[in-house]
């Protein structure tokens, strides 16, 4: 016990350390020879992701084997040429893409942004576009509004946007549509179409092109002139976003004056042919299609089931190391000396006070502010697998404070009185009698934190972390298959929860020693077993 007692002593003076280590050399400005682009690598044909470096496509930051490619890569590529800067592509959800940007995360965005005055009021963006379009409806092919040529055609229509897009205001225009919850990403709205939920989705022409290219399942509906949205040109005008005050934003105009309408269309064309499709899935099964997607993107899957593990884990174990530490601290006896007193009130409000901001706020929101909002306020630059165990693991510690300070009360409070007796200090007692106990006691609802963990980590594709749901959901981009693709997650989910529940009920098994120790038996019956003097109604 004298051991776990120093080895717990070391993990917790080692993770702060650890913590504001990577902190301190995470302020390093980024080298001027890099120029950042941020993207959601999932807007094809603007951007998507692929596994090769095919048709010019470039290596996404922190992601073994993957490649962004799309318009808004050969963009990117065209203005990093001219910076004299060596591209590097970071992969982004699109609510995450200002708040990298403003805290200098990445230096541009490039995703098909439109410079709205809502966004114009947090960054610049380049007064030359480099891109104009037109708004769409995608529909499912065999839906009834495929024959649609005009707005007041999806009377009644279930229709949405994205969020966070001014296309989701633009649904207004159609005479009674029945108007949806703005959806996060265009993959989620893809399930919605395909599956019945919506009607439709507001999309700009080039990415209902390539969606409708990539699967049969959609149809892109234009509208007759004149009877189509009423649009500003600004509104369809795709422009690069940067910092305020960026002096970069003058060679980015530059670059883009010369970007004409004829080589835009050039390029999109292009590259809604280069996007990669599987045709041959057409012709399959369900079943054929998710063992053919499980084959093709087993790397992809394993290793975003790794990560996942790896952060569960790591993060329940730290947590747990700091559920311990708070436990023993808050159950301490109180100190005669009046200064350490005051201190340890102090102490014992400021991990209250923890407790209930970890516990009541949601672990996505946790994440959004630790890994953007330390990087904008105190500009530090954390590192997104070190920041997604840093959250992980706080985010365990409020909840195991608590759940460890159940444990050591459901301890017979004799014992604390017997060691007392004995003469034993709180240090000691806790060390050599009640934590080994309390770690028993508290061992099925830690198993329990661990699934969780392996489950939530997923809220962490906010901060681009490559888990296994962000591996999944960057498949399913790839090959527009959604429900066979998380129809692949949904069972590696199941099989790492199930088996690590299975494991820890072993471990429960072994930690209650032999098999014949029943604690809730009656013990009438325990030893009417192995005496034939008694009965189940006692001694005869």
């Amino acid at each position: 016990m004298n051991k776990l007692h120093a080895r717990l002593k070391i993990l917790i003076f080692i993770f702060p350390l650890l913590f504001a280590l990577n902190c301190f050399f995470g302020t390093k400005i980024q080298a001027k020879s890099v120029f950042r682009v941020g993207m959601e690598a999932g807007y094809a044909p603007f951007n998507w992701t692929q596994d090769n470096n095919k048709n010019g496509a470039v290596a996404i930051d922190g992601v073994k084997n993957q490649y962004a490619n799309g318009y808004d890569v050969h963009i990117a590529k065209r203005l990093a040429k001219k910076l004299n800067r060596k591209l590097v592509i970071v992969k982004t959800v699109w609510d995450g893409l200002v708040p990298a940007l403003k805290s200098g995360k990445i230096d541009a965005i490039i995703a098909g942004m439109t410079p709205t005055k809502e966004r114009r009021q947090e960054i610049d963006f380049s007064s030359n576009s480099y891109y104009i379009s037109s708004l769409v409806i995608v529909v499912n092919s065999t839906g009834k509004y495929t024959q649609a040529k005009r707005l007041s055609d999806f009377k009644g229509a279930k229709i949405t946007a994205q969020q966070g897009t001014f296309n989701y205001q633009f649904i207004k225009q159609i005479p009674g549509v029945k108007r949806q919850t703005a959806m996060r990403d265009f993959p989620q709205m893809r399930q919605a179409v395909e599956s019945g939920i919506v009607d439709g989705y507001v999309a700009e022409r080039p990415e209902a092109m390539s969606a409708k290219h990539a699967n049969h399942a959609f149809k892109m509906v234009t509208f007759n002139e004149g009877e189509g949205f009423k649009i500003n040109s600004e509104d369809t005008t795709i422009a690069v976003g940067m910092r305020k005050g960026d002096a970069n934003l003058t060679i980015v105009n530059d670059s883009l004056q010369t970007w004409t309408k004829a080589k835009q269309n050039s390029l999109m064309a292009k590259m809604i042919k280069l996007q990669p499709v599987d045709k041959e899935s057409d012709q399959e099964t369900f079943f054929s299609q998710v063992i053919t997607i499980a084959k093709n993107s087993a790397p992809q899957f394993i290793r975003g089931a790794g990560l996942t593990l790896f952060i569960a884990l790591i993060g329940t174990l730290v947590g747990l190391v700091i559920g311990l530490a708070i436990g023993v601290f808050r159950t301490k006896p109180k100190s005669s000396n009046k200064f350490i007193y005051i201190l340890d009130q102090l102490i014992t409000w400021l991990l209250s006070f923890y407790i209930e901001i970890f516990r009541g706020t949601p672990m996505i929101v946790q994440a959004m502010v630790i890994y953007y909002g330390t990087a904008l306020a105190f500009h530090l630059n954390l590192d997104r697998t070190f920041a997604a165990l840093f959250i992980v693991s706080i985010n365990t510690g409020a909840y195991m404070s608590e759940i460890v300070r159940g444990g050591i009360f459901a301890v017979d409070k004799g014992q604390f009185e017997a060691a007392q007796a004995l003469g034993m200090t709180h240090s000691q007692t806790m060390m050599k009698i009640v934590l080994p106990q309390a770690i028993r006691n508290i061992l099925p609802a830690t198993g329990n934190e661990f699934v969780i963990n392996i489950k939530d980590t997923s809220v962490l594709n906010v901060i681009s972390v490559v888990e296994l749901y962000f591996a999944g959901n960057t498949v399913a981009t790839q090959n527009f298959q959604y429900f066979q693709t998380f129809t692949i997650i949904a069972v590696i989910y199941f099989v790492m929860t199930f088996t690590i529940t299975r494991i820890l009920r072993l471990i429960e098994k072994k930690m209650d020693g032999q098999t014949n120790y029943l604690p809730y038996a009656n013990q009438m019956q325990v030893e009417d077993a192995s005496d034939s003097h008694y009965s189940l109604k006692g001694r005869i």
